[in-house]
C-alpha cells in the first residue's frame, strides 16, 4: 500500500509551508506529495495567505525535492485551456526528472470561478473529455508531426505537440463517484482511478464500475491503479488524536466513520479493508500543514506496517 500527502493550500498555506511539509513528505519516505487545484477557501477557514497555484506550486517543487512523485488531485478543467495545460505539465515534469502525474476533474466549485472571474460552464463534463483527449493526444504525438483536433470545445489546428514530458506517458488520474460517465472516462484514459472521501462499500462498488467499464473497453481491469483519499488524523493516545481534529474543526467519532482516524493500530486496520477493496494507494488528506510531527507519526507506526 501506497501512502501520499495530500494537501489542500487553499485553507491557507504559503510556497514555503508547502515546500516544508514536501520536504517531509520526501525525508519521511512517503510516495508522494499531491495538492488540490483551488484559488478560493472553503467553509470556516481563513484562507490567509491567499492562494497559490497547483503548476506554479509544482514547477518549484519539481527543483527542490529528488524523490517524490508531484501531482494534482485534481487540476480542474475549467481552469486551463488544454494546449497549455498540456505545456505546463510536460514542462514540470522536465524539471522534475519525470516525477508528475496529472489529475484532471471537471471543475466544481462555482464560487471561485465568481470570485476570480473564471468562466464556470453549464456543460463541463464534455469539456473535461475533449481536455483528455487533448493533452493525452499532443503527449503522444510523435516529434515532428502535428496535432490537429476538432471538437465542440476546443479546436487546434496544426499543433507541433510541444514540449515533449520526461516520461514516455505522464500518469493520468480521473476520479469521482459519478456511475456511468465517470468509469467510462476512466477506463479510456485513466491510469489510475481515484475514489475520494467514501467508505469501504462505496469503494468496492465503485471500483466494480470501473472495472466493467475498461472490460467493455477492451482493457484490462487491472492495468489501472486503484486508490482512495481519506482525511488523516493519527495519534499515539486518545488525547493526541482528539487534539488534532480540534485543530481542523472536526469531531473524533466522525473521522472515525469516514476518514483514518485514532491511533496508528487503528488506522492500518481501516487500510486493511480499503486494500481489500483492490485499493493499492491512499491520499492522506493532511489539513494541518504546520503539524510535522503528525506526518512523522503516520511514516514510523502506519506505514512502517505496510511495508
Amino acid at each position: 500500500m501506497d501512502l501520499r500527502i495530500f494537501t489542500e493550500p487553499q485553507q491557507g498555506a504559503s510556497y514555503d509551508t508547502l515546500l516544508r511539509v514536501a520536504t517531509a513528505t520526501e525525508e519521511l519516505g512517503f510516495d508522494a506529495f499531491f495538492r488540490s487545484d483551488h484559488y478560493l477557501r472553503m467553509g470556516s477557514a481563513g484562507g490567509m495567505p491567499g492562494p497559490t497555484d497547483a503548476w506554479i506550486t509544482l514547477a518549484g517543487l519539481a527543483r527542490e525535492t529528488k524523490r517524490i512523485r508531484l501531482g494534482t488531485l485534481m487540476t480542474a478543467a475549467t481552469f486551463r485551456l488544454p494546449g497549455v495545460l498540456a505545456i505546463q505539465v510536460a514542462q514540470a515534469d522536465q524539471m522534475s526528472g519525470g516525477r508528475i502525474e496529472l489529475g484532471l476533474g471537471a471543475g466544481w466549485f462555482e464560487e471561485e470561478h465568481q470570485a476570480y472571474g473564471i468562466p464556470f460552464p453549464t456543460e463541463k463534463f464534455a469539456r473535461l473529455e475533449e481536455q483528455l483527449e487533448i493533452v493525452t493526444g499532443l503527449w503522444a504525438t510523435e516529434v515532428g508531426r502535428t496535432f490537429t483536433y476538432e471538437g465542440d470545445h476546443y479546436r487546434l489546428i496544426d499543433c507541433p505537440a510541444l514540449p515533449k514530458p520526461v516520461q514516455d506517458k505522464i500518469p493520468v488520474l480521473i476520479g469521482g463517484h459519478g456511475a456511468t460517465r465517470t468509469p467510462r472516462l476512466a477506463a479510456r484514459y485513466a491510469d489510475e482511478f481515484n475514489l475520494p472521501f467514501s467508505s469501504v462499500e462505496d469503494t468496492e462498488r465503485q471500483f466494480g464500475r470501473v472495472r466493467t467499464a475498461a472490460e467493455k473497453a477492451g482493457r484490462s481491469p487491472d492495468d489501472l491503479i486503484y486508490s482512495n483519499a481519506l482525511v488523516v488524523c493519527v495519534g499515539k493516545d486518545d488525547g493526541e488524536v482528539a487534539r488534532r481534529a480540534a485543530a481542523i474543526g472536526r469531531d473524533v467519532d466522525e473521522l472515525k466513520a469516514h476518514g483514518l482516524a485514532g491511533s496508528p493500530a487503528e488506522a492500518v486496520d481501516k487500510i486493511g479493508h480499503y486494500a481489500a477493496t483492490g485499493s493499492s494507494r491512499i491520499y492522506l488528506q493532511v489539513l494541518d500543514l504546520h503539524d510535522l510531527d503528525h506526518l512523522e507519526l503516520i511514516s514510523a507506526q502506519v506505514m512502517a506496517q505496510l511495508t
